[in-house]
């Protein structure tokens, strides 16, 4: 069932990114967005894939890297819609050191508390943001995915052929509608415009 369960996630998300894509209007915030939504696709297909029918290293890396990258361009797309300026770029730099130091981490290490580390330092930050620009659907979608997270961290199960990856799995494809709701309201912010000087 971790496979059906793993590839509905990777096929609702690219779903929700092509959508995405048509509606972004050369947003830069939304297009973050989208290829977050493409990231998770391909993590979670690859989830799948290791899953059900090879335990390849390398497969297992590319999962966990391409959540890395979902992380870092949901930041970006979000430090695009609250933030311009300075605040914005350094928030920009600050998630690219993020996602160098996870890629490094990643690739030395199997600790799957890496990618635990990397999406919460993500949700906070992502919280934070959407709160200062209070957007409730990407809220909304921080939370419900916290919950499926924590359900699977607990090991919760619904029956013995829905174990806590595929309860994960599903709270998760709910989360991605609530995110998607949230990142077709984003735009990108631009800076005020200085006040006009005083002639004289």
């Amino acid at each position: 069932m971790t496979v059906f369960t793993d590839y509905v996630l990777a096929g609702v998300s690219a779903w929700l990114c092509l959508l995405l894509l048509r509606d972004s209007r050369r947003q830069y915030s939304r297009n973050g967005w989208a290829i977050a939504f493409a990231a998770l696709a391909l993590g979670a297909f690859l989830g799948g894939t290791w899953h059900g029918f090879f335990q390849d290293y390398l497969l297992w890396k590319a999962t966990v890297l391409a959540i890395g990258v979902a992380s870092f361009f949901m930041l970006a797309g979000s430090a695009y819609a609250v933030l311009s300026g300075m605040p914005r770029t350094l928030v920009l730099a600050v998630a690219a050191a993020k996602l160098l130091v996870y890629c490094i981490l990643v690739a030395s290490r199997d600790d799957f508390i890496l990618v635990v580390i990397d999406t919460g330092l993500a949700f906070v930050a992502l919280a934070a943001l959407h709160l200062w620009r209070l957007n409730g659907w990407i809220l909304a979608g921080l939370g419900v995915s916290t919950v499926a997270a924590l359900a699977q961290a607990g090991g919760v199960a619904l029956h013995q052929y829905f174990n806590h990856n595929d309860l994960y799995h599903a709270i998760q494809t709910a989360a991605m509608f609530l995110l998607y709701r949230g990142a077709r309201r984003l735009s990108d912010a631009t800076a005020p415009m200085p006040a006009p000087r005083a002639a004289g």
